[in-house]
């Protein structure tokens, strides 16, 4: 009998069957898989780094327009609107006496301006007296006015010190506020301190006076303010007096 090869696939299972009987099976199980590759987690970016933020220099306490009474003639200074640039010093050049009243002094300057000078406010932003408030002059939105016509102020700040600083002392409550508020004005307004400068380095005068006017040419005013602005506190300190004079500081 012709031997008849059948091939049964039941369940996986390979049946070799000749005439009546099986001879034979072999598993077809399914071949096996290879295992999943493991899943690795691609490492998190690192977190960016938080930017130093430049310390903010506090604005000090300042006797403002209002509490002093200013009195300016805005129609006037409305004209005139710069952009500021520059911090310029200044002093008075009138010695201060014991018991000076800084609210009348401010109130005479204005008056004196408007009816002798012509000029619509006071011709300073800030003054500045032996003790070392700080009193609010004209709007920094307006440059000063001045004494010295070759000196264009436009773009300038003026800080001024009441006194006569060739013939007194700049006490260390008024180096403490000029400090203190051109820092806080270099701040506000952008200015470099390395603008710094004392009135005499743009016109012919010897405003800020000897004593004052050191401070200013030596760097010290715009280490100071750098120190400030970088976060302080700077070390603010009096110089000796200058070999001749002056010797007496401005009386409070």
């Amino acid at each position: 009998m012709r031997r008849i090869l059948a091939v049964i696939l039941m369940s996986g299972t390979v049946f070799l069957a000749g005439g009546c009987g099986a001879r034979g099976e072999r598993s077809l199980a399914p071949a096996p898989q290879a295992p999943p590759a493991p899943h690795v987690e691609s490492p998190a970016a690192p977190a960016p780094q938080a930017q130093p933020v430049a310390p903010r220099v506090e604005k000090p306490a300042i006797v403002s327009r209002e509490e002093w009474g200013s009195q300016p003639d805005i129609a006037r200074l409305e004209e005139r609107r710069h952009t500021p640039r520059f911090i310029t010093i200044h002093h008075a050049g009138v010695v201060w006496t014991a018991g000076s009243d800084p609210y009348q002094k401010l109130k005479g300057l204005q008056s004196w301006g408007a009816r002798d000078r012509n000029w619509p406010d006071v011709p300073y932003h800030y003054l500045i007296p032996p003790d070392g408030r700080i009193f609010e002059g004209r709007s920094t939105d307006y440059p000063p006015d001045t004494n010295t016509r070759e000196f264009d102020t436009v773009g300038h700040i003026n800080v001024h010190l009441w006194g006569s600083l060739g013939e007194q002392r700049a006490t260390l409550e008024m180096l403490q506020a000029t400090v203190d508020v051109i820092a806080w004005l270099c701040q506000e307004h952008a200015i470099d301190p390395a603008t710094i400068r004392g009135h005499r380095d743009h016109a012919s005068t010897n405003c800020p006076g000897a004593d004052m006017y050191r401070y200013v040419s030596d760097g010290l005013i715009e280490k100071w303010v750098r120190e400030k602005l970088a976060g302080g506190p700077p070390q603010v300190a009096l110089l000796p007096a200058l070999s001749d004079g002056p010797f007496e500081f401005v009386p409070r």
